[in-house]
């Protein structure tokens, strides 16, 4: 099979289309698509089923993907490793984790990395959803819980623990409770269904104080933890966050100080092959010395 055949494959399989493959790779819609009928007539196997809505993968082509997209994510990882600078690190630095402690807590901090390493060049991904750091779609994550994967390094980063927040225009407005019971009477906002919440029990200030099971209901719910501190801070109601998200807020207040919710461990975690990278390596200690200049 032809390498760059295989390369446009792989670009036309994740793009789902011959015209947006084209635009990553700076080709012609027509020239991508030649060359995937190319690759087919090689193979004696079709490898796309052709829709007036995109492309979707045949049998055969599935498996070629998996293939490719194996080959492609270790050739990408050996790359970084050859191009490691062992005096100066420099390059890029891909780095995923939530939405919330990524827009709260670690983009405020990149700066000073920036400055210390100009020549590292930082990408940061912010979503819940998890990227396979063995396929080099990231090349850290910072995850909290520990990571499911079994051919990953991982770093105890922080603990840290949930307390109730709500902004001061909305403690003026209906009162600070004094009892876990005064929650009750007050507008809750909670996270919204999801399979996957990003944090482990999340929802627990629909319960605390009450009795016989039952769960308060709540006057919003978001789900994202990012946008439930937006709407705190608004004035929307009480909610529960994590500490490390109030630290750079002045117009939220604890409430209820005594009330602890869950605690939750938040993980640095590279792929095996990145061991000996690095750019890893610092970006991992700089965390650490941040972390322990926080107040959670």
């Amino acid at each position: 099979m032809d390498w760059d055949k295989l390369r446009i494959f792989h670009a036309v399989a994740e793009a789902g289309s011959f015209t947006h493959a084209g635009e990553q790779l700076n080709l012609s819609q027509s020239a991508v698509s030649r060359q995937i009928s190319a690759l087919e007539d090689s193979l004696k196997v079709s490898l796309f089923h052709r829709h007036a809505r995109g492309l979707i993968l045949t049998e055969q082509g599935e498996l070629l993907y998996r293939t490719a997209h194996d080959v492609f994510g270790k050739l990408a990882m050996t790359e970084a490793q050859l191009t490691e600078s062992k005096d100066r690190p420099k390059g890029p630095l891909k780095i995923t984790t939530t939405v919330a402690f990524g827009s709260t807590w670690l983009a405020p901090r990149l700066q000073e990395f920036i400055e210390l390493y100009p020549d590292i060049q930082v990408h940061l991904v912010l979503t819940d959803a998890e990227l396979d750091l063995s396929m080099r779609e990231a090349d850290i994550a910072v995850r909290l819980h520990p990571p499911r994967q079994a051919d990953l390094i991982q770093r105890h980063l922080l603990t840290a623990q949930m307390h109730i927040y709500a902004a001061v225009s909305y403690i003026k407005k209906h009162g600070m409770p004094r009892t876990v019971e005064d929650l009750s009477a007050h507008r809750i906002v909670v996270y919204g269904d999801d399979s996957r919440p990003p944090l482990p029990d999340i929802n627990w200030l629909l319960r605390v104080g009450t009795k016989g099971g039952h769960m308060r209901t709540p006057s919003m719910t978001i789900n994202n933890v990012y946008a439930i501190m937006k709407a705190l801070r608004s004035g929307a109601g009480l909610g529960a966050l994590p500490d490390f998200m109030t630290q750079e807020t002045s117009d939220l207040v604890q409430v209820l100080p005594e009330i602890e919710g869950p605690q939750f461990d938040a993980y640095f975690v590279y792929a095996e092959e990145m061991r000996s990278s690095k750019r890893i390596s610092i970006f991992r200690d700089f965390l650490l010395r941040k972390v322990a200049e926080s107040k959670f």
